[in-house]
């Protein structure tokens, strides 16, 4: 599709270094044609929240090309956010003003786009504006989380529920989220993919001697796996990438080693190296579309790494090691059988290239009914 331009709109921006699966996907489009990564809801508000985009601080409201990406992070004094009932007929007024003054560079890439994408968690709003400004584009919705997960703002959400119908497409990466879309049938199913290219890369252990078990990412992160986890196994060492704010402080356990963020590639050989991986979600929001979404859980399951998770995500796979969360003793049997179990890797993961093409074209495979 060399003539197809692309526009992704989403909470992330590009440049992060923690990666989710806009990301990758974005990278992929940049090989078919121009691409374009709008990145929206942030302003001062967001250092209430410690965003991750705050170290973009002073390069937003600028358009900056990052391997072939050209990126946009609009920046606000302020920016529509979650309310209580009361203040809801303030907010959704806020949003209306926050979408009339939508940047310039937003509009124009808008009208020189053929193909765009909305991530969830936010830019569904943007869903009138875009056929406004270019009526006969395609707009397809990428699913990564419903929107009841992640605490959408209620204007988000109704906005989903009155578009998604005239939505050209619509991606769900879990079969879980079909009730999610009732009223379309542009519904498809496609997984994750991973990096395969990246992942077979070998920069040999980063770890000393023993048993180590691996923690990468911050989203839903429960701390409490930690101090029930750490001190029964002393003689495993614990590593926690990118755990964000929840897991600073569990590096008063002699056996836990607590790192900031990372690059993507930088985190690999210490997912390979490991005796487990870990994904620490927290009980009271974990929800069962993650056993199939799970970034964590898919890339340790490539390299064959046994994974301690949720009882609610193990989904019957055979190297997922279940526990209920603050629960002492199916933690500890968790761990375990982790330990203990044999690493056998997962060939039959799809490529980000393989995603895109299915996004674009799902008629085309099979995989992707539902």
């Amino acid at each position: 599709m060399p003539s197809s331009s692309f526009l992704m709109i989403s909470r992330h921006d590009y440049r992060s270094k923690r990666k989710a699966n806009v990301h990758f996907i974005a990278e992929e489009m940049a090989k078919l044609g121009p691409t374009r990564f709008f990145s929206s809801s942030f302003s001062h508000l967001a250092k209430l929240k410690k965003d991750q985009r705050l170290v973009l601080w002073n390069r937003a409201n600028q358009v900056e090309n990052i391997d072939g990406v050209d990126c946009y992070l609009w920046k606000t004094l302020l920016h529509p956010v979650r309310s209580s009932p009361l203040l809801e007929p303030a907010m959704n007024l806020f949003f209306k003003l926050y979408l009339a003054s939508a940047p310039e560079i937003f509009k124009q890439w808008v009208c020189e786009s053929s193909v765009i994408i909305l991530e969830s968690g936010g830019p569904e709003i943007f869903f009138p504006l875009i056929k406004k400004l270019n009526p006969s584009v395609k707009v397809i919705y990428i699913c990564s989380d419903p929107l009841w997960a992640i605490n959408t703002p209620a204007f988000a959400v109704r906005a989903l529920q009155r578009d998604y119908p005239s939505y050209d497409g619509i991606r769900i990466p879990s079969r879980i989220l079909k009730s999610e879309f009732p009223l379309s049938d542009k519904v498809h199913f496609i997984p994750h993919g991973i990096e395969k290219q990246a992942l077979a890369t070998d920069k040999g252990s980063p770890y000393k001697a023993g048993k180590n078990i691996v923690s990468v990412g911050n989203m839903l992160f429960d701390p409490g796996f930690f101090q029930i986890a750490a001190p029964a196994f002393p003689d495993v060492q614990f590593h926690i990438i990118g755990g964000g704010p929840r897991a600073e402080a569990l590096s008063e356990f002699p056996n836990v080693t607590v790192y900031g963020e990372m690059p993507f590639a930088d985190t690999l050989p210490y997912i390979k190296y490991a005796d487990a991986g870990v994904a620490p979600y927290q009980a009271d929001m974990v929800a069962p579309y993650l056993t199939d979404t799970s970034m964590k859980l898919m890339q340790y399951g490539f390299y064959g790494l046994p994974a301690i998770c949720p009882t609610v995500v193990e989904g019957g796979k055979s190297l997922r090691f279940g526990y209920e969360p603050d629960d002492a003793a199916s933690i500890k049997n968790a761990v375990s059988n982790g330990l203990s179990a044999k690493h056998v890797g997962d060939e039959n993961i799809l490529t980000w290239s393989e995603v895109l093409l299915r996004i674009l074209n799902p008629d085309e495979f099979s995989d992707t009914a539902l």
